[in-house]
């Protein structure tokens, strides 16, 4: 059904197909905690503007983990329009004509909301919207940035080997300096706002009139490669730009840390156990997370160990290290209440880390729950803050190193 034109019905589509050769499984692999596609589902849930969020996808488990982050997916996508070379036109029409079939629904406004731009501003969607409702004779908006190499600078080389400036509107405009130059601008994936008349009547995903919406370059993220998705990463749990979340924002790491609490297995261990004909125990620790407590107890902040385990090992290594460990817990949440009551700290300037579930008890009780890399799905779910490495393989020293440097900055 089409709404009257004063409060027109906008559809966010997030386009995620299964297939992806570059980074296998894409939109399902995690990013900074959550499914990669997650962030695109959220931003068209969080938008004020947005009436309906939809995954067009032709894979069972993309649509069931879609449904889980609050987008519907009342229809799979036909396998013939999930190639690699599938264009955006052919998907978007399937989605309009099965929505018309099914329901007799039609939007006024299209929002495509690409998974590959996962660093969002928190209202760019709704800007999206708002500018193209206000200027009705635009066929599209599109989500742009400053170039940060300027194509009047760019060549083409000829079948004769000789180049050729890419652009010639500006004469010599390669001798030129930057500053003299026209400024030009790059698309990003962050935002198309299209009216469906644009798609349905002119064949076209952008038409002919397309309004900019331009976007701080700060946010200019295209996932591609590993490489990509690493700096991504890394600029999301940077926490210096508002973006769009699935869920509660990730809370930052204090400006002021007083104590770092540690689970034992799975975080100063690799999870494993080496277990004798006799029964003793033995794990695989890392020597320079013992350097990183080290250095963070030179720093001032108190390091503790938490372990549901009753083993000596977890003493011993503990006492190697010279730091507490109060160990055989069933119930490490009212330990951590009843540590932070005795030694008078403030919560929100504790940090934990954790791998498993008998962690979760003891995140919402700190200023910054942080996982390790390898921990179980629910931790990852619910962490502030995912880091790169394993237990056992130098997850503590990374998190002592950014708390040292954080210390640092904050001063």
């Amino acid at each position: 059904m089409v709404a009257d034109a004063a409060t027109p019905q906008i559809l966010a589509v997030v386009p995620a197909r299964g297939g992806s050769k570059s980074i296998p499984r894409k939109n399902l692999r995690r990013f900074a905690g959550h499914p990669l596609l997650a962030f695109s589902i959220a931003a068209g849930l969080q938008s004020r503007s947005v009436s309906r969020v939809l995954v067009s996808t032709e894979d069972p488990e993309i649509a069931e983990v879609a449904k889980a982050y609050g987008a519907e997916v009342p229809f799979l996508r036909p396998l013939e329009l999930a190639q690699d070379d599938t264009p955006d036109l052919p998907v978007f029409h399937h989605v309009l004509k099965e929505l018309a079939d099914r329901e007799g629904y039609l939007p006024q406004v299209v929002v495509q909301l690409r998974p590959t731009s996962p660093i969002r501003p928190r209202d760019c969607v709704d800007q999206a919207v708002e500018l193209l409702v206000s200027h009705p004779d635009a066929d599209s908006v599109r989500g742009v940035v400053p170039s940060a190499q300027n194509p009047y600078k760019m060549w083409r080389i000829q079948p004769s080997g000789s180049l050729q400036p890419l652009l010639d509107d500006v004469p010599e405009g390669y001798n030129r300096p930057r500053q003299l130059l026209p400024p030009t601008f790059w698309q990003t994936g962050h935002v198309d706002a299209i009216w469906a008349r644009t798609i349905l009547e002119g064949a076209s995903m952008s038409g002919r009139v397309i309004w900019p919406l331009i976007l701080d370059p700060a946010y200019t993220v295209d996932i591609d490669t590993l490489s990509d998705w690493e700096r991504a990463e890394r600029l999301a749990y940077g926490r210096t730009l508002e973006m769009v979340w699935p869920g509660a924002a990730p809370r930052p790491l204090p400006p002021t840390v007083r104590m770092l609490v540690l689970d034992f297995d799975g975080v100063l261990t690799d999870n494993r156990v080496w277990v004798d004909g006799e029964g003793r125990e033995a794990v695989l620790a890392d020597r320079g997370d013992g350097m990183g407590i080290a250095r963070l107890k030179e720093a001032g902040v108190e390091v503790v160990v938490l372990s549901t385990e009753s083993d000596p090992v977890v003493a011993a290594r503990c006492a190697k290290l010279g730091i507490p460990a109060r160990q055989n817990l069933s119930d490490k949440g009212s330990t951590l209440e009843t540590l932070l009551k005795e030694k008078r700290l403030d919560a929100a300037e504790v940090v934990y880390l954790g791998n498993d579930v008998n962690d979760l008890g003891c995140f919402p009780l700190v200023g910054c729950a942080v996982a390790v890399a390898d921990a179980v799905p629910e931790v990852l779910r619910q962490a502030d803050l995912i880091l790169h490495r394993p237990g056992g393989r130098g997850a503590v020293r990374e998190l002592c190193e950014l708390l040292i440097e954080r210390g640092r900055s904050s001063t």
